[in-house]
């Protein structure tokens, strides 16, 4: 797929970059950068897209982005409405991973930072009782000045090579051409499947955002995003479900047309071939894990 290349200012007295975005518009479409991303999601819910990975995030993630990977975050239709209540909170920082010079990730001393940057080529979502710590930093960070700002960055990077809790998310296979045509319609294409995921999509509609006869479009997707336009929303469906399996607000029969599936087998047997657990099997681990007092 072709992601937007996207420069980030550091400012002329930083070396890198950190800012508090408090609107869910920000670099809203899919792109890459030179800089390694790290973002706190203070407030905020919505679906993640980190190369080929895709599935919900919510208040309270931390995720790093590698280099060149393309990532998009999507947030919920509430957040664009005005609903008072709905507030989008980030703390993101941006920096190159040889800001402080060639020699400083060589240092024996910094090889696990060394190790989690280059982890963090995949995407790195961040789990567990980490989390509050790191984002305490993130905070600091914010709004550090001087010397103080490198050494926070430094510190924040050790917790996250410390942290025994953190995934990998794109896959290892997958490897952007982030030199293809300017034209590509791909983040259309991904904007109409999120907006339209519940209802029946004919591949005609698709192919002619694409700008493709509908006989080309499998392939033009496939070529773009390294996986099948099928499996794609499928998996749009179930990051939806897995939301509103951790809201707990719904019956399960109601969830699953909810979610965009037209019968209860399907549902569950799809969601279960792309997590690995049951619809409910799903749900009473995240209740497990929220009420395990090492989670925050």
């Amino acid at each position: 797929m072709k992601p937007q290349l996207l420069k980030v200012s550091s400012g002329p007295a930083q070396s890198f970059s950190v800012r508090r975005d408090l609107v869910p518009s920000v670099n809203n479409k899919w792109h890459y950068h030179p800089e390694v991303e790290l973002i706190h999601f203070e407030k905020g819910s919505g679906t993640q897209f980190i190369g080929d990975n895709i599935r919900q995030f919510n208040t309270g993630d931390i995720v790093m982005v590698g280099s060149y990977l393309p990532h998009y975050w999507r947030f919920d239709d509430v957040y664009f409405s005005r609903d008072k209540n709905a507030e989008v909170d980030i703390r993101v920082a941006h920096f190159c991973e040889n800001f402080w010079g060639n020699d400083f990730l060589q240092l024996p001393e910094n090889t696990m930072i060394k190790t989690v940057l280059e982890k963090a080529r995949r995407g790195i979502q961040i789990t567990g009782k980490a989390k509050k710590n790191i984002a305490e930093i993130m905070g600091r960070l914010l709004v550090a000045e001087g010397a103080k700002r490198i050494l926070l960055l430094i510190e924040v990077l050790n917790a996250i090579a410390e942290c025994d809790q953190a995934d990998s998310l794109s896959s290892i296979g997958f490897s952007p051409n982030v030199e293809e045509s300017r034209n590509d319609n791909i983040n259309v294409i991904y904007e109409y499947s999120l907006a339209n995921f519940k209802n029946k999509i004919h591949m005609d509609e698709l192919a002619e955002l694409a700008g493709v006869s509908p006989n080309s479009f499998c392939r033009y997707f496939k070529s773009r995003t390294h996986k099948t336009y099928s499996k794609f929303l499928l998996e749009i469906k179930v990051g939806h479900a897995c939301k509103l399996l951790i809201e707990n607000r719904l019956p399960l029969k109601q969830l699953c047309y909810e979610s965009g599936f037209n019968n209860f087998a399907n549902f569950h047997k799809y969601f279960k071939r792309i997590t690995g657990k049951s619809p409910l099997s799903y749900q009473r681990e995240f209740i497990q894990v929220k009420s395990n007092p090492l989670y925050e």
